[in-house]
């Protein structure tokens, strides 16, 4: 076999290994799953009345804003989903099993691609999840075929991205708990942008902020293809701003692999 061969098959067997500890402690899942969903339906039934008949739509109040806020939650799961893989990534550093793949005749770069393959299929059935809460709570996106492939695309680049970065905070906490905090700012990023109100509503400095952060051309962009809404320079900046995460992310989780003591 090959030297390419090997480290595919090693790989595939970390990834069975990642989704056979999903199946049996499906606890992590389930609250990556719970938080995505309580914001929407806290946002939708109780805050959207409100919320929505500020955007000034047409049918205004709940039904506007349950269009609205739905990309937002989608970023939300996703930045939940990093939670989990650096609180698994944690798990593995810290309980020695990292320690015992190294003395074993197998592919280094093997232990970090399961991690993050694993994670990316972890993701994507939670973001499906919550997209098919959303659509019970009235989303009706108006996106035809190629739209939902450059959805699909967005994403799958976002989920790369965000969980190579986990990966790099999960290797470099010194505690699964430590790691579980970690990613925190992923979740409340869509919060100060335009996830759940626009960002003109926002007061001067942190609407600036709000416009300049990685999210907000994600979410305009996902809100676009959705929903029909204008998208502007948005998908490009977008692609740009998940290559850049991804290239840090990558190159920050090997060098702290390479160079990591037992612990």
């Amino acid at each position: 076999m090959s030297t390419l061969g090997h480290v595919a098959s090693d790989s595939a067997t970390m990834l069975r290994r990642n989704l056979r500890h999903m199946l049996r402690y499906p606890s992590l899942t389930l609250m990556l799953l719970a938080m995505p969903i309580i914001f929407l339906l806290l946002f939708v039934y109780v805050l959207g009345g409100t919320l929505g008949a500020g955007l000034g739509g047409a049918a205004g109040g709940r039904a506007d804003y349950v269009e609205y806020v739905t990309p937002g939650i989608i970023l939300i799961t996703v930045a939940s989903g990093a939670t989990g893989t650096a609180i698994s990534v944690a798990m593995d550093m810290t309980e020695g099993i990292v320690a015992r793949f190294r003395t074993m005749a197998i592919s280094r770069t093997s232990v970090l691609t399961g991690h993050v393959v694993g994670s990316l299929i972890q993701t994507l059935l939670c973001v499906a999840a919550v997209l098919g809460v959303a659509l019970l709570v009235g989303f009706r996106p108006s996106a035809g075929p190629v739209e939902w492939l450059g959805v699909a695309g967005l994403l799958g680049l976002l989920i790369l991205a965000l969980t190579w970065l986990s990966v790099a905070l999960g290797m470099s906490a010194r505690s699964v708990e430590t790691a579980s905090n970690l990613p925190m700012p992923l979740t409340l990023l869509p919060f100060f942008g335009s996830g759940f109100v626009p960002t003109d509503s926002m007061p001067a400095g942190l609407g600036w902020f709000a416009e300049h952060q990685p999210f907000t051309p994600i979410i305009e962009t996902l809100r676009g293809l959705l929903t029909g809404a204008p998208i502007g320079d948005s998908a490009a900046v977008s692609v740009a701003w998940c290559v850049g995460i991804t290239l840090v992310g990558y190159l920050w989780a090997r060098r702290t692999y390479n160079r990591a003591s037992v612990r």
